[in-house]
């Protein structure tokens, strides 16, 4: 089975463009493994047609005994996290007619779910927020925000920060999605789809930039604290110089971690934004961290274990290189990561080992799975919800 290019994909992410394989592209064959153990999958489910090819992280949402799904047309549904049952369900999309070129069948969801203040939180492509309450699924409110919103907003100090493509972040109150501020960063002329979801902490909202930089806002007025350098561009080409940090930061004690696209993984001071440790990793997709480790998944799908404190690399495990593997989870003893066509992979999170692998829906894998007590959420592109047990 033929494969695009890790590169290929790089660029016609870059290029916001559809790509096909052709002939002469690599053919890459999954190694071979004896599975030491079998996956077991508790329930499954489907909504909609998920997100069908388009791009999105459109991830589910787990609170307490409840799991969140939404297809990108505008269906969401409220799933029990032990059998799968429907709790409820809604759909979206609203009659956008008066728009001539608008596509009247679909919501666009692209950023979301999140949980948070008695409600969860969905962006779209057409520039609207959606609150729902996460009882009824009953909408609280909608609002037009100038650009698309496709990363997960985030919560924190009592509001809803949200950052659109447009290169701003809006500080939206929970209950009715009233602006209490907005901060716009520069964005440069070529970028990456997609943007970095924030991180609240201490006060602050911490944010990966189109430029390379981690930024620290104040949460209460917006006003900038500090900015690091994760990445510089270099190069002669505009792909060359994409150093976008698009995935979301991690906080660890004292410091922030985060990862920029033909950048680096960088250990950031939260109080002063000094620059701890810095190693030459490329990545677009969510890192992931335990108490000691944190795992990365490069732009070429090689997959890291690297010491928290320090920076060093403890392992690395290349042979998925080139199956646009999602962002690693941290399931017990493992690492679970899908695939471009739909295999879940198992890693031991201490040796890089492949463990165990299973095949899913062919559809493929676009988002991470989400750990939820002990079991994982997985969700495919076709809209497969299934729910599995982490091996002990």
């Amino acid at each position: 089975m033929r494969k695009i290019t890790t590169a290929t994909l790089a660029l016609c992410m870059a290029t916001l463009m559809g790509c096909s394989s052709s002939d002469d592209e690599e053919e890459l064959v999954l190694p071979e493994i004896a599975n030491q153990f079998e996956t077991d999958v508790v329930w499954q489910e489907s909504i909609g047609d998920g997100v069908e090819h388009y791009f999105s992280r459109l991830s589910p949402a787990v609170y307490k005994e409840t799991v969140y799904v939404a297809s990108r047309e505008g269906q969401v549904e409220a799933l029990s996290l032990a059998n799968g049952d429907t709790q409820w369900e809604t759909d979206v999309r609203q009659d956008l007619s008066f728009w001539p070129w608008s596509d009247n069948d679909s919501a666009k969801l692209s950023g979301g779910i999140l949980q948070a203040y008695g409600k969860i939180y969905l962006g779209s492509e057409h520039g609207y927020v959606i609150a729902l309450d996460r009882e009824t699924g009953k909408e609280v409110w909608r609002k037009k925000v100038p650009g698309e919103s496709l990363s997960k907003p985030a919560a924190g100090d009592g509001l809803i920060f949200v950052n659109l493509a447009s290169g701003k972040l809006l500080a939206l109150h929970p209950d009715t999605g009233e602006e209490r501020w907005s901060f716009e960063q520069e964005v440069p002329p070529l970028t990456l789809r997609g943007q970095s979801s924030p991180t609240v902490a201490n006060g602050g909202v911490l944010l990966g930039l189109e430029t390379g930089k981690l930024s620290v806002l104040i949460s209460e007025s917006g006003y900038s604290a500090w900015s690091a350098e994760i990445a510089v561009p270099k190069g002669a080409s505009e792909f060359e110089r994409l150093v976008d940090v698009d995935t979301q930061p991690i906080i660890s004690g004292p410091f922030a971690y985060a990862i920029a696209y033909n950048g680096n993984l960088s250990a950031v001071d939260i109080r002063s934004g000094n620059v701890v440790w810095k190693r030459e990793y490329s990545s677009y997709r969510e890192i992931s961290m335990d108490l000691q480790t944190i795992y990365v998944v490069d732009s070429n799908g090689v997959v890291y274990a690297l010491d928290k404190d320090s920076g060093i690399e403890r392992w690395s495990q290349p042979a998925l290189r080139g199956w646009y593997l999602t962002g690693p989870a941290v399931a017990g003893n493992y690492l679970a990561l899908g695939d471009q066509e739909g295999n879940l992979h198992w890693l031991n999170k201490d040796t890089g080992e492949l463990v165990s692998r299973e095949d899913f829906d062919s559809s493929g894998f676009f988002v991470e799975p989400v750990v939820a007590d002990d079991k994982l959420i997985l969700y495919t592109r076709d809209g497969e919800v299934s729910a599995v047990k982490i091996p002990n």
